[in-house]
């Protein structure tokens, strides 16, 4: 379980750290790592504010995993839509390598969420009085 926890508690704090950063930094942040910024900062203001959303979700899911695991599906679905798109175009036609690391780590974030789903399904079984194999 403690894996569980630890795992909910450091994507709270990577997407939240994210998302503030890009709501912050903004613009600077595009002109550092020399990609060409949306046209308008809400473009990215949106996707920023959904990524403090996530953290706090996953705050949630922390602090009660067993209690809140149907919500892992969502974070599973996040990881999974911005690595997936992420990486589909970095491999066909190329995106800014700003991306690509942010996609790697959420593949790594996307494993773990479904170990963590998967193992809470068995632990919330054993702790109802089921068995593994039930």
């Amino acid at each position: 379980m403690i894996w569980i926890r630890g795992t909910f508690w450091l994507s709270a704090l990577y997407d939240v750290l994210i998302g503030l950063a890009f709501i912050v930094l903004g613009d600077s942040l595009f002109e550092r790592f020399e990609v060409t910024p949306p046209n308008h900062p809400g473009y990215y203001e949106f996707p920023a504010l959904l990524l403090l959303i996530f953290g706090v979700l996953f705050a949630r899911i922390a602090m009660d995993p067993l209690g809140n695991r149907s919500l892992m599906l969502y974070g599973v679905a996040l990881k999974a839509s911005y690595c997936g798109v992420i990486l589909y175009h970095h491999v066909t036609d190329g995106v800014p390598g700003l991306w690509i690391p942010f996609a790697y780590i959420d593949l790594g974030f996307l494993v773990l969420f479904l170990a963590a789903y998967v193992a809470s399904g068995t632990m919330g079984r054993e702790k109802h009085g089921e068995g593994a194999w039930s």
